[in-house]
């Protein structure tokens, strides 16, 4: 007889090991919007990408569900009914006095607050950004209060962009006004964070022991894995075959990523990789399984660093991406930046159809979750910081209804965010420099 109810707090423990479930309905039943224990969570993410956006190639035509996709948007088609576009939002904030438009704007992406201008990793000064609001409201809930990710690493020393510091180009999550949160690059240490957590209270020489027979995570837990399918229903049993698969085949991925060598060439080229399409898929997994099992609700991903040059060989490139985002109206480099923000594009709509493929109860992962996209500027040629590239998909547990365009008239991103972090259970009145309200026209 299966039993009626599993505590959501369920670990498998194995020899020296700890692994997180997914959300299983046996675990109870959905509720629609909660923060706490026992109901099913809402999930904030962040798709950050650099240099802005070819701005006539991003914007739609038509407004409410009348629309249809750009050719930069194109990608978001299988997951068009789930996504807003919103324009016309403005990022003041990000707008420095003078020169240095993309630290500026990374700097205040999340936070909404301008930041100084300085070049010292001890004096800089920014404000907190809005997932680390959320993070800190529901750090009780979960292991890891939030997740931040990127393709591209570097510290806070030095300057990156017209005398600001690089802690504003490499950093949009903020705890406080002089505390980045460094962002993890390296697919292996997130995914040791995430499903390779060791019991605290197995001896060293069974960690000692795990380390060296340089196992899968699955097989240490796999006799507590047997027990708990025998209490499963058939369908929770199917789920929890899929979300083994899931790890085992990113486990495998991860590795395969780690065990590439480095190639060499003469001179240098800006922050060149030959794996970046992969990283980036595998950086998307992790971060829905982070959320699948319910391990952090809060998570961020920088694609590139701010002001990032990489250079995309791959799309038949040559130049770097910050190099062709000032583009001087040149037809070539009008194509060379559409290559760069549909591939970008396709990368969040892979995260997407990836958190809809999840079900939770009768709605998905998604349905239950927030996701922002955006960038530092709107357009990289002239630095634009209104009419900024927006777009925001899920249902936050059903306090957004997606599948539309929305246009506004200047309205600041800053109270798009304070809607968001009320969505999952943060009230805030003000948020930034210029957050007065929630957004208004999320819902219909």
């Amino acid at each position: 007889m299966k039993d009626s109810k599993l505590s959501r707090r369920t670990m498998l423990r194995g020899l020296g090991a700890l692994m997180a479930l997914p959300l299983l309905e046996q675990m109870g039943p959905a509720v629609a919007r909660a923060a706490g224990p026992g109901a099913t969570p809402l999930r904030l993410a962040v798709f950050y990408v650099p240099c802005g956006l070819f701005m006539p190639n991003f914007m739609p035509r038509g407004t409410g569900r009348s629309w249809t996709l750009s050719p930069t948007l194109q990608p978001l088609a299988p997951v068009k009914d789930d996504v807003l576009v919103l324009s016309g939002l403005s990022h003041e904030p990000g707008r420095p006095d003078e020169f240095g438009h993309h630290a500026a704007g990374t700097g205040a992406f999340l936070s909404c607050v301008k930041v100084v201008r300085t070049n010292r990793q001890d004096d800089v000064r920014a404000g907190v950004s809005m997932d680390q609001l959320a993070a800190k409201a529901l750090r009780p809930y979960t292991r890891l209060p939030s997740l931040e990710l990127g393709n591209d690493g570097g510290d806070g020393t030095g300057s990156c962009d017209a005398n600001f510091s690089c802690a504003y180009a490499r950093n949009i999550s903020w705890a406080g006004p002089t505390s980045p949160r460094a962002k993890e690059t390296n697919p292996q240490a997130v995914f040791d964070r995430l499903f390779a957590g060791f019991d605290p209270d197995a001896t060293r020489a069974q960690i000692e022991k795990r380390k060296a027979y340089e196992q899968s995570i699955l097989d240490f837990v796999n006799e507590d894995a047997k027990a708990l399918q025998q209490r499963l229903g058939t369908r929770d049993q199917r789920k929890l075959d899929e979300y083994f698969t899931s790890v085992r085949e990113l486990e495998l991925r991860v590795a395969a990523l780690d065990q590439q060598a480095p190639t060499c060439s003469k001179g240098p080229r800006p922050e060149r990789t030959n794996d970046v399409r992969e990283k980036t898929k595998v950086m998307c997994d992790l971060m829905v399984l982070a959320f699948q099992c319910d391990l952090t609700r809060v998570a961020t991903f920088m694609i590139g660093n701010g002001r990032s040059d990489r250079v995309y060989d791959f799309l038949g490139l040559t130049t770097g991406h910050h190099t062709y985002s000032h583009h001087q109206h040149h037809p070539d480099n009008h194509a060379a930046l559409a290559k760069i923000d549909r591939w970008e594009m396709e990368q969040f709509s892979y995260l997407l159809q990836r958190m809809k493929s999840v079900r939770e109860g009768d709605a998905t992962l998604l349905d239950n979750s927030l996701v922002y996209f955006g960038s530092e500027v709107a357009d990289g040629n002239s630095h634009g910081h209104s009419d900024m590239p927006v777009v925001l998909a899920g249902r936050g547990g059903g306090a957004v209804t997606p599948g539309r365009h929305v246009r506004y008239g200047g309205e600041p991103i800053a109270n798009l965010f304070i809607s968001m972090l009320d969505t999952v259970g943060v009230d805030v009145s003000r948020f930034g420099d210029d957050g007065t309200r929630p957004l208004p026209r999320l819902k219909e």
